[in-house]
């Protein structure tokens, strides 16, 4: 008999990786409205998405070293190279109000294009070359 997997409340936290984390601020920060609320200079900087939700972005090469012995946050290892993907929920009538905002900001739309059941995307690259993606909710309904 299988066992009855536990449930989850959601996703809490999604990790991008930048080495230049000024330019991730900028990006984050500046062009896409989050604010950030904890940073390590060269280890990385976090931003509020939601109340409860939250995107790390960290540098790989400080986050790819075990910690120290003496560590008070003992947090394994962890990184990625080359480019990630990340998707912010937008609802679908301000999907052309980001669109103009991105172009504004000489952003690149890479794809714009609406799914088989009708819901919308709209992909950019944030300046590490992550594959930012902005949807309409019902790509998954």
């Amino acid at each position: 008999m299988a066992e009855t997997p536990l449930a989850v409340l959601g996703t809490l936290e999604s990790a991008l990786y930048a080495e230049d984390l000024d330019a991730a601020t900028i990006f984050w920060r500046d062009v896409m409205g989050l604010q950030p609320f904890q940073t390590v200079s060269g280890r990385h900087v976090f931003f509020r998405v939601t109340a409860s939700q939250v995107l790390l972005v960290f540098n790989p090469s400080a986050t790819e070293q075990p910690p120290r012995p003496d560590a008070r946050l003992p947090v394994p290892p962890h990184g990625a190279r080359g480019p990630g993907h990340f998707c912010l929920a937008v609802a679908p009538d301000r999907l052309d109000a980001w669109r103009a905002h991105l172009t504004a900001r000489g952003i690149a739309i890479e794809a714009d294009f609406h799914w088989p059941n009708g819901a919308r995307s709209i992909y950019l690259r944030d300046p590490a070359g992550n594959s930012i993606e902005l949807a309409d909710p019902a790509i998954w309904t």
